[in-house]
């Protein structure tokens, strides 16, 4: 599962943030096994909408469309948990187009950077350069350090410190409601420690399938004393087998430029399964 906490911990960069020299050059980015097998078990078995056999890889003909039944709240954070494995495990590879657009109202400027980004796991993130249009300020004070953080999280951190689970976060129901016209469930989340790259806010969880809507909040500790507050949204959307981010919106408040508000869209994904990579592979 893509880790929702990803765009707070990239927004640290605007810590550094301050009138420098512009340049324009492109940047250069090149308990626990039983518990593992519940959650594959929960996973699997919530998945027939992918047409799988549960323990099986690989897809069933399906004589008619399935009606998934509705989860209760505890269920759906089991199989939000389920397909999150299963999902570290399987996602190999991913290629996408992202639009960076980037504005400081205060200072009236902005910046628009589109990129092609390749995924390899687990821990290799580059980026090859289409366009840019805006100020140089913004591209290399404000994106391309996003960008090199983004690369660095995904290198050097630990993602369980960051994961949406019962070790670092309390869930509290608060009922259902619509987003983007699916069916969802509700839930506070609050973090039980007070450490960077946590937030407090609320998930949103199909109340069908258990994958990941919605996750909005505030960044639960700031990571420099130049930033005052960091608000996020980031909404999904289920590609193949995986659920991957399409739209993070998020406004820093910093002590030197004001606001400092990032949206980045994804699209056109193409992820690479290892099940699929299994299937295809020649009979020796």
């Amino acid at each position: 599962m893509w880790r929702v906490v990803q765009v707070l911990l990239v927004l640290s960069l605007l810590a550094g943030l301050a009138p420098a020299q512009t340049h324009s050059s492109a940047p250069k980015f090149s308990s626990e096994d039983d518990q593992l097998y519940q959650l594959r078990a929960v996973a699997e078995d919530c998945l027939p909408s992918f047409g799988m056999i549960p323990g099986e890889h690989t897809p069933a003909p399906l004589a008619a469309p399935v009606t998934l039944p509705r989860m209760a709240p505890e269920l759906a954070l089991q199989a939000y948990r389920g397909r999150t494995y299963l999902q570290n495990m399987q996602l190999v590879a991913y290629s996408a187009t992202s639009v960076i657009h980037a504005q400081l109202p205060d200072t009236k400027q902005y910046g628009e950077y589109e990129l092609r980004r390749q995924y390899s796991a687990p821990h290799t993130l580059a980026f090859k350069a289409v366009r840019f249009v805006g100020d140089n300020f913004v591209k290399s004070n404000v994106i391309v350090r996003l960008l090199q953080s983004e690369v660095d999280h995904v290198q050097k951190d630990d993602p369980s410190l960051n994961a949406i689970s019962p070790a670092n976060y309390k869930f509290s129901y608060k009922g259902t409601t619509e987003v983007q016209g699916r069916v969802v469930h509700t839930y506070q989340v609050k973090p039980r420690h007070k450490r960077a790259g946590l937030f407090k806010g609320r998930i949103y969880l199909d109340a069908y399938t258990g994958s990941m809507v919605r996750a909005e909040g505030v960044l639960a500790k700031s990571p420099s004393l130049f930033i005052k507050r960091i608000e996020f949204l980031q909404d999904y959307a289920d590609i193949d087998s995986f659920t991957l981010p399409v739209h993070i919106h998020s406004e820093a408040r910093t002590r030197l430029v004001g606001r400092v508000i990032v949206d980045v869209y994804h699209s056109d994904y193409q992820p690479v399964s290892s099940v699929l990579q299994a299937n295809s592979a020649p009979a020796l």
